[in-house]
């Protein structure tokens, strides 16, 4: 049976690479927990005007400016809640635990997601996470590669999808290699893209992430990589974003969002599908097909993490 969910309006706090957690109280649900700030819709409130309010009675402080990060529904006993959450990006005074609450900043990936309320897991993701997902395409020989690599992370890309189907497991682990080579020092995460079982190996060794098409997802029960290292998936439905989320996807990529050059003939979900998909995942997703930099926003404002790109970036790299 259908429950009508609780709706919780949640802030993600940063100040010089750290994140704002607050300890719940004893007497609550999941006391002891530590949580992303927030709090309970009062009632006609719209999700900003409850997150601005209850940071002023929890914290203490006044919030300027915010931008969506992502809103998803957790399931728990008697009740689901629905999360919309957002990044805190500027505030008035000194945060406070105005309710004798513990407070703490912390690196996000320092932050352990066994210390969090089940809730707040996807969360931590999407805190961890960009806004832009590159997805490497076409290129006519390493060299060419490692340039559009090259002018991504000039760019500000951070998230990278190398996507190489037609490479063999030598060719793939040197150009793995020389792509990783350059983006360590500047802190942009590579995961490897294809179904082939070497290539869980190869990423092992490189300490690179993986991406699984919904064929390779489909076939597992569990992650392929341990946690820390990150893991993704392509889906279209939402069976698939269910199983990603059950074998332990950090997030997914939902597709095709809008109808994209090539696959003119494949239906788009649309915003408004993507959106309902989205609230009910476990997980950060971002939105991909027929997108471009600048509709990160709106994925976000329909509860996506951001959006996944392919020719509107790896294209431009090229020119």
């Amino acid at each position: 049976m259908s429950r009508d969910p609780v709706h919780v309006a949640v802030g993600v706090l940063r100040r010089a690479g750290e994140i704002l957690l607050t300890r719940r109280l004893a007497g609550t649900h999941l006391a002891g927990y530590w949580e992303f700030p927030g709090g309970k819709f009062e009632p006609g409130e719209m999700p900003e005007q409850a997150l601005a309010r209850e940071l002023r009675e929890e914290l203490g402080i006044e919030v300027v400016t915010t931008q969506p990060l992502i809103r998803h529904r957790h399931p728990y006993p008697g009740r689901d809640v629905v999360l919309h959450t957002y990044e805190v990006t500027a505030w008035q005074g000194e945060p406070r635990g105005l309710q004798g609450q513990a407070l703490r900043w912390l690196p996000a990936d320092l932050i352990d997601p066994a210390d969090l309320p089940p809730a707040d897991g996807p969360l931590l993701s999407a805190a961890r996470l960009p806004d832009i997902y590159a997805i490497s395409g076409d290129f006519s020989d390493q060299a060419d590669c490692l340039r559009r690599v090259e002018r991504l992370i000039a760019g500000g890309v951070r998230l990278l999808c190398l996507r190489c189907p037609d490479l063999d497991a030598g060719t793939h682990r040197a150009l793995a290699s020389a792509v990783l080579a350059r983006a360590r020092p500047i802190g942009m995460q590579v995961l490897l893209h294809g179904a082939a079982d070497w290539l869980t190996e190869l990423a092992a060794e490189l300490g690179a992430g993986r991406h699984l098409p919904a064929r390779a997802l489909a076939a597992l029960d569990q992650r392929p990589l341990p946690p820390g290292a990150w893991c993704a998936a392509s889906c279209h439905d939402a069976s698939e974003l269910a199983q990603a989320a059950r074998i332990g996807c950090d997030f997914a990529v939902l597709s095709p969002v809008a109808v994209t050059a090539s696959h003119p003939d494949r239906p788009a979900l649309g915003w408004a599908r993507f959106a309902t998909l989205v609230e009910a995942a476990a997980l950060p997703v971002f939105a991909l097909g027929g997108m471009q930099p600048e509709l990160a926003r709106a994925a976000r404002e329909h509860g996506g993490q951001g959006v996944a790109v392919l020719r509107g970036l790896w294209s431009r790299a090229g020119g």
